[in-house]
């Protein structure tokens, strides 16, 4: 059906020839929030043929501010992210194929989703995150797109594996926790999201289409002081990652905790639960109902009990609310989920 994409083959660069490829690639976006809920709608509409949304959290009303994927019914209905997202870009375009994967992306099981993919989008929240995937992207030789936003400014740039500079070319430290700024203490703008996602979601499409126009810089954009600029940024022989072919993060154990920006709120990942493996909502709902409410769906189980809110999933990760601690969460999760 390229009716459907009429006014994006007229375009000479893409034309035909290219929404077919474009059709016949697959993308996945690693996060699923203000960054990548824009992305995956506008690579959904652009015709990509197989979309992979993985994101570990659920939505909340702050949400709706950015992410333009989800609706207050969204809430109502206690759905993850990537569940919801997933719904409304089906119902885009139903050509397709759109696989949801509701779980922490972690050093355990990222090499098989990352060997599947044609390319990698980033639309976390965290450098931990971006430097697992700057790993795993370049031991697979798979491009990826590091993005971010803050406040009313943003970054994107192109990794291309063997021929751009890596992540840890640009930062071979990642950054200390409470050195940067989050949007717990910034805030975000909805129109940065819009600009930084116009400029990485056409990025992609070159990418996926091998265009000669490829950027090979990190733009930096703000919006609210009219700043626009692009950083040349050499490889560094010496990289750990791209250099030395060491993979730290990647080989990191599982079993971590990390504090969610702007929520109090943290994520707790038990590291001895099997992959694969799902808890029995229905049983742990019956334990828990003596000290707390509960409330639970196919998708997660919400409890509150002694001024903490446990969002627990099936593969037995855990959102905190009520503290910012990670000590305090762990002890949380220990006394009401188990270790």
């Amino acid at each position: 059906m390229l009716d459907r994409y009429s006014r994006q083959t007229l375009f000479g660069p893409i034309g035909k020839e290219g929404q077919e490829r474009l059709g016949a690639a697959s993308v996945t976006i690693i996060g699923c929030g203000a960054l990548g809920t824009v992305l995956a709608n506008n690579l959904c509409r652009a015709g990509i043929g197989h979309l992979v949304i993985a994101d570990r959290d659920y939505i909340e009303l702050n949400n709706l501010q950015r992410q333009i994927l989800f609706d207050e019914e969204d809430i109502a209905r206690r759905l993850p992210k990537a569940v919801a997202a997933a719904e409304k870009l089906r119902r885009v375009n139903s050509e397709v194929k759109v696989e949801t994967l509701v779980e922490d992306i972690n050093a355990d099981g990222i090499e098989s989703l990352v060997r599947a993919t044609d390319l990698v989008l980033d639309a976390t929240d965290n450098f931990e995150t971006r430097y697992l995937i700057n790993d795993v992207c370049v031991k697979h030789q798979r491009p990826w797109i590091y993005s971010g936003v803050i406040a009313s400014y943003g970054v994107t740039m192109n990794i291309l594996p063997g021929d751009t500079p890596c992540l840890r070319c640009a930062f071979p430290e990642m950054p200390l926790p409470g050195t940067t700024a989050t949007c717990d203490t910034a805030g975000v703008l909805n129109g940065i999201v819009g600009a930084i996602t116009g400029i990485a979601s056409t990025e992609a499409l070159k990418i996926l289409l091998k265009s000669e126009k490829v950027s090979r810089e990190m733009l930096w954009l703000d919006l609210w002081e009219n700043t626009f600029d692009r950083i040349e940024l050499p490889r560094q022989p010496d990289c750990p990652t791209c250099g030395q072919h060491q993979y730290e993060f990647l080989d990191s154990p599982g079993g971590s905790s990390a504090s969610l920006c702007g929520r109090n709120a943290v994520q707790v990942r038990n590291a001895t639960a099997r992959r694969g493996a799902r808890l029995d909502f229905a049983s742990l709902a019956e334990r828990l109902q003596p000290v707390g409410e509960v409330q639970y769906n196919e998708f997660l189980l919400r409890f509150v009990a002694d001024g903490y809110e446990l969002t627990v999933f099936p593969d037995a990760r855990a959102i905190i609310k009520g503290t910012d601690d990670e000590q305090i969460a762990r002890s949380v999760y220990a006394r009401y989920i188990g270790n």
